[in-house]
């Protein structure tokens, strides 16, 4: 089971890898899998084939070999006999003109032509024969019955007597040799050479191996002599009908591999081109193009390109839909806000009016109240309906410095000279953080009033450290803690201002020199380039 598990491994991650290959490699490879067998079992008969005639020369050439070996080794025999039989009768005192007569009378009918020989005594006295060859005969310290010695023109041999008081030495030229050696029925290009040792004798040089030319070697000993001959002949070459067979796998790959490629391109890897290029810029709302008409397009992709059109249509229609939608309810949006708006103004003026026509200082100290309570409210909802083409929310800047406008206007007799000075940076809020905001400043602005009517109010939005967080204070010498602070806290005061901290999920701070704090989200600025 434990090596079970990397083979897995190892082959899902072979599968992996294919199949992140294009479709062309794919296809390349699925084809070559497929064709491999079919090549292997052409290019193995081939060289079957091929190796049948090449164990078919290998025979002949043995027998060649093997015949020039025979004759060969029957000639030398025939001459080596001779001349150690003259050597010989020469040591026990024959006479040395009748003994060099009979010996050159029996070389005189060999290969056809005499064989140049010659008779030496231990002195170097030339008994008969030719001095030149009597030169060639080997040094006196190599020993053996036959003394062979290979040089470039021709071969030599050295032929001591029983007791080396005389040696008989035998020359063979090279052409000599060849045409005791040259086969009559071998018709095929050949090289043929003799050796001994190191020492080589080239007598035949109808063929010669080339680098990449396939060829075979024959060796063999002569028999009775220090001697091999070496047979080197041209392999049989391939036929057109071997080559071709062997070549007729890459044929057919090649062609499998054109067709195929050619189909699937043309049916297939063009069209989804061209619909990877439409779905490329398509953009929603617009009408995909259609794909480009083809000689032999694949219908399947045909349909799907029909349905990505037909989808982008659908698309399209939704969009306008939508948009359509969309204007509507903007519409919608506008209208509820401007009725809201009027209805906001509507109760304010009733208020007004109920104000006016109070016969108590207190119910028109209450009226008035109330009214300062629905003008806030009236102008946090028409900063909202001005920011909402932005959506970025309630201008804090713009509703405090309109709500502080209207509680000067709407400021008792003897606040006539209220001071509200407004330190607000341009930040944004959500109106569910507007309009506690509001009120919390409208409450702290109209206690300040109520303690002191005189004094003078400031109010300020800090940004915090913190991202999109800021704390609205109110200051004032009003403020500052003292019984008549005190008691309006503990009246209804000091309950509206609690809940409407709870509004903001933050405690209303309390400082006793004189100011309110409340800390609220803002609404986060939008980012550069954000759609």
């Amino acid at each position: 089971m434990a090596s079970a598990a990397p083979a897995r491994a190892a082959t899902a991650a072979v599968f992996d890898r294919f199949s992140r290959l294009s479709a062309g490699f794919r296809l390349i490879i699925l084809l070559s899998v497929a064709l491999l067998p079919l090549g292997l079992l052409a290019v193995l008969a081939s060289l079957q084939i091929s190796r049948s005639a090449d164990l078919e020369r290998r025979a002949t050439v043995r027998i060649a070999s093997s015949e020039g070996a025979r004759r060969l080794a029957s000639e030398l025999s025939i001459d080596t006999a001779a001349l150690r039989s003259a050597a010989n009768l020469l040591e026990r005192g024959g006479n040395e003109a009748s003994t060099c007569s009979r010996t050159l009378s029996v070389l005189a009918t060999s290969f056809n032509e005499p064989t140049r020989f010659a008779i030496v005594s231990r002195t170097g006295r030339v008994v008969c024969g030719a001095p030149a060859i009597a030169a060639r005969r080997a040094p006196p310290d190599q020993g053996g019955d036959v003394i062979a010695n290979l040089s470039g023109d021709g071969l030599t041999l050295t032929l001591p007597g029983d007791t080396r008081s005389f040696i008989a030495v035998v020359f063979y030229p090279a052409e000599q040799l060849a045409g005791i050696l040259q086969p009559a029925t071998f018709v095929a290009p050949y090289s043929l050479s003799i050796r001994k040792g190191e020492q080589t004798l080239a007598l035949i040089h109808d063929y010669r191996p080339g680098m990449l030319q396939r060829h075979e070697t024959v060796t063999t000993p002569v028999p009775g002599m220090p001697l091999s001959l070496m047979f080197d002949v041209r392999s049989v070459p391939f036929s057109p009908a071997e080559l071709l067979t062997m070549s007729l796998p890459i044929i057919m790959w090649l062609v499998a591999l054109a067709i195929a490629w050619l189909v699937v391109n043309r049916l297939v890897l063009g069209p989804l081109g061209q619909l990877r290029a439409n779905i490329a810029t398509y953009q929603p709302g617009e009408i995909a193009n259609p794909l480009r008409r083809m000689t032999i397009p694949a219908r399947e992709i045909e349909e799907l390109g029909e349905t990505f059109q037909t989808i982008s249509r659908t698309v399209a229609a939704h969009e306008d839909e939508l948009a359509r939608g969309l204007s509507r309810q903007t519409r919608l949006t506008r209208e509820v806000h401007h009725r809201v708006k009027n209805n906001l103004q509507v109760v304010s003026s009733l208020i007004n009016l109920h104000a006016r026509a109070a016969k108590t200082a207190e119910a028109g100290a209450a009226y008035a109240t109330i009214g300062r309570r629905v003008d806030a409210l009236a102008v946090v909802h028409r900063n909202h309906y001005a920011e909402l083409e932005e959506n970025r929310g309630v201008n804090l800047r713009a509703l405090i410095g309109e709500l502080s406008a209207n509680l000067r206007a709407t400021a008792p007799g003897e606040a006539n000279r209220l001071a509200i000075l407004i330190d607000v940076p341009p930040v944004y809020v959500g109106q569910d953080t507007a309009i506690p905001v509001a009120f919390l400043t409208t409450e702290l602005i109209e206690l300040a009033m109520t303690v002191d009517p005189a004094a003078s109010i400031r109010v300020s939005v800090l940004r915090q450290a913190e991202a999109d967080r800021a704390c609205l204070v109110v200051g004032s010498p009003a403020l500052q803690d003292s019984d008549e602070l005190q008691r309006l806290l503990a009246g209804r005061y000091g309950r509206v201002l609690e809940g409407l901290a709870r509004q903001l999920r933050n405690p209303l701070e309390r400082d006793p020199e004189g100011s309110f704090k409340v800390c609220f989200p803002l609404v986060p600025d939008p980012t550069p380039g954000a759609e």
